[in-house]
């Protein structure tokens, strides 16, 4: 099966996995890791429920970069430059290379495939650990080629990592593996790259702006997932930036806003779509409503108080997520709302967006919205109940701007000054 040079001994896996090292009955063995001990700590004065203060969890290093919208000069249009050979995904783990032998005919019928690999490796010498094992089991008939080549298609077919300590003679099996992102040092890029993944929800992720790299622990589908986005910008792509403005309004008289007064306001036209959802309205309008023209607006009818500014970014055809309590204050009414969105671009500038909005309860409404580039659209009727505050009367509002960004590979060293 593997053609080698000399091995006096050979080891392979079974079924059983347990968390110590054994011998099978056949001489063989598995070294597995233990399940780390629960550690306590004393909380001064019994006091179990301490926690981080929020004032210090409310740091985030993307603030100065995401909470910063010019409503006065916002370009439509912006062509940006980017490196393409900054792209690399690697894995955070060293993994040293597997012995260079030739497999030949290797065929294994429905099993798990910590048990394939066993078999495959057997007459390298090599020991598997697998923390997390079971896997998925699978089959292989007559498969060949280089000893790599083997094992990168099982553990691709049963969605696992793998590493290898060639001084140990140790291959290392796991499910979830910690992964390093770079990304071209292009703000626009790297903000899309982490909304994207916050999109596919992942929270867990460490970015870098020194090297522009992004840290997360996921599993295969996270990783190919990542590939594919790194191998869409290939096709130099149109990525879509929203301006995001949430905030409350709270009547005078303490009645419902009587959003109709729009219409009297401002020329037949201005508002150019009307839809309603599960709960609230979606309206587009033309740039004559823009943030000031509606906060001017509503200001003759009701208090506006600002919950959040800021701007996320979204690939073409991807699902990108924006936390408006990342550019607002705590404990808001609406500060734990999350506006996800997915874009698509249109030959003529129109644009398609999907909207949904979160809070950790669970989606509250959603929408399709296609207007064109230069077109604002807002969600309106979001009754302030739904964030726990029943008094006063209030509401909260979304208002969004689509901006396009096109990108352009190049050659050149591109620097983070955009």
């Amino acid at each position: 099966m593997i053609k080698k040079l000399a091995y006096l001994c050979a080891f392979a896996a079974t079924a059983l996995l347990t968390a110590c090292v054994y011998t099978t009955s056949e001489g063989y063995f598995i070294e597995e890791n233990s399940p780390a001990k629960n550690v306590e700590f004393d909380i001064p004065y019994g006091k179990s429920e301490i926690r981080t203060p929020d004032g210090a969890n409310a740091l985030d290093l993307e603030t100065p970069l995401r909470c910063n919208v010019n409503w006065q000069t916002q370009q439509m249009i912006l062509t940006l430059p980017f490196n393409n050979s900054a792209f690399k995904l690697k894995p955070t783990t060293p993994s040293d290379d597997l012995p260079a032998l030739e497999v030949t005919g290797f065929t294994f019928e429905s099993m798990p495939a910590e048990n394939a690999l066993a078999k495959l490796t057997q007459e390298a010498g090599i020991t598997l650990t697998a923390a997390d094992a079971p896997y998925s089991s699978i089959s292989g008939e007559d498969l060949k080629g280089e000893l790599t080549d083997v094992v990168n298609m099982i553990t691709n077919a049963a969605g696992i990592f793998y590493s290898y300590d060639a001084e140990k003679k140790l291959m290392t099996l796991s499910k979830r593996s910690e992964q390093v992102v770079y990304v071209p040092q292009t703000r626009p890029i790297m903000l899309g790259l982490l909304d994207v993944l916050r999109g596919a929800g992942l929270t867990d992720m460490t970015a870098n702006w020194s090297d522009y790299s992004i840290t997360l622990n996921g599993d295969m589908e996270l990783r190919n997932k990542i590939k594919q986005l790194i191998n869409y910008f290939e096709s130099n792509p149109t990525l879509v930036a929203y301006d995001v403005s949430v905030f409350t309004i709270t009547p005078y008289d303490g009645c419902d806003v009587e959003w109709k007064a729009l219409l009297d306001e401002f020329d037949f036209g201005t508002i150019t779509t009307a839809q309603t959802g599960v709960i609230g309205r979606v309206l587009t309008t033309t740039n004559e409503i823009n943030i000031n023209t509606l906060q001017r607006f509503l200001g003759s009818k009701a208090n506006v108080d600002i919950v959040s500014e800021g701007k996320f970014v979204v690939p073409n055809m991807w699902f990108s997520r924006f936390d408006v309590g990342k550019c607002g204050f705590m404990r808001c009414a609406g500060s734990d709302l999350s506006v996800l969105a997915k874009a698509s671009v249109e030959s003529d500038n129109h644009i398609t967006s999907e909207v949904a909005l979160e809070t950790t309860n669970g989606q509250i409404t959603q929408f399709k919205v296609r207007n064109k580039l230069g077109e604002n659209f807002m969600i309106i009727g979001l009754p302030n109940e739904l964030f726990g505050v029943k008094e006063p009367k209030s509401e909260t509002v979304v208002f969004m701007v689509p901006r396009l960004i096109k990108t352009m590979k190049t050659s050149e060293n591109i620097k983070n000054n955009i």
